[in-house]
């Protein structure tokens, strides 16, 4: 392993950590972009999905309170996504991975840009039980066909007047729990070899370091601040994935 890599690999790890420590999801999309300079995309997701639900894991102790108080709102998303990762998975099959995360991309672009600049965020207060399960189940059926389970929540979410420890609650449950199952269908598929295994040990100080520092900037953020933080993120998660899919088609 060269130093290169070593650095690439410290550095992808401390933005993905920092973001994830910030927001509660985001860390595949800004640590790929450094992993993918090193090794090859297979070995790069294994490594990212151990280190998103590491990080995780430190975000949902921070909600915890949260998450025991909405239990039933947290579940509605969940569990619909825990049952549309293996759908999404199969659908890897029959449709083209990359031009759904170019559709998913365009999306979130639209989306972040046209929000982004507005004087007042849309909220949608009323009770939408049945919206918010059919965003979870395809949150994980996206999950599962091209890794962005964390898409349309986040999108979702941000239009929701919940306090922001409520609405990270809901996010960061959801985004550890379907890429929990990811690690476990890649390490059933034999993706965690030596090498791999070795890689995650000298990512995981910079990642955990990271999102405690994420985790602090949030704990300053208003709620307000912290939706449209959220939705300027949608825009540039998508601007990310979109630049990173044409490159893709164009080194093809």
């Amino acid at each position: 392993m060269t130093g290169w890599t070593i650095a690439m690999l410290l550095c992808g790890a401390f933005a993905g950590g920092f973001i994830n420590g910030l927001a509660g999801f985001g860390t595949a999309l800004f640590a790929l972009g450094f992993f993918l300079n090193v090794m090859p995309p297979v070995q790069a997701v294994a490594v990212v999905v151990i280190l998103s639900v590491a990080s995780g894991l430190q975000g949902l102790w921070r909600v915890r309170h949260d998450i025991h108080q909405q239990p039933a709102r947290v579940l509605r998303f969940l569990l619909p996504g825990v049952l549309g990762v293996p759908l999404g998975v199969g659908l890897l099959a029959m449709i083209d991975a990359q031009t759904l995360k170019l559709v998913i991309a365009g999306f979130l672009i639209l989306y972040g840009g046209y929000f982004s600049f507005r004087k007042t965020l849309p909220v949608y207060a009323d009770q939408t039980r049945k919206t918010d399960a059919t965003v979870g189940f395809l949150g994980g059926i996206l999950g599962g066909a091209a890794s962005l389970s964390g898409a349309l929540p986040t999108m979702w979410c941000s239009m929701k007047p919940w306090p922001k420890t409520e609405t990270r609650a809901v996010l960061q449950s959801f985004n550890v729990a379907i890429l929990g199952i990811t690690a476990l269908l890649l390490a059933w598929r034999g993706a965690y070899d030596r090498t791999t295994l070795l890689m995650i040990l000298i990512a995981l100080p910079s990642t955990m370091i990271a999102a405690q520092i994420g985790l602090h900037v949030f704990g300053r953020l208003s709620t307000d601040l912290f939706r449209r933080f959220l939705i300027g993120l949608t825009f540039v998660s998508g601007s990310i994935l979109m630049l990173r899919e044409l490159w893709a088609l164009g080194a093809g």
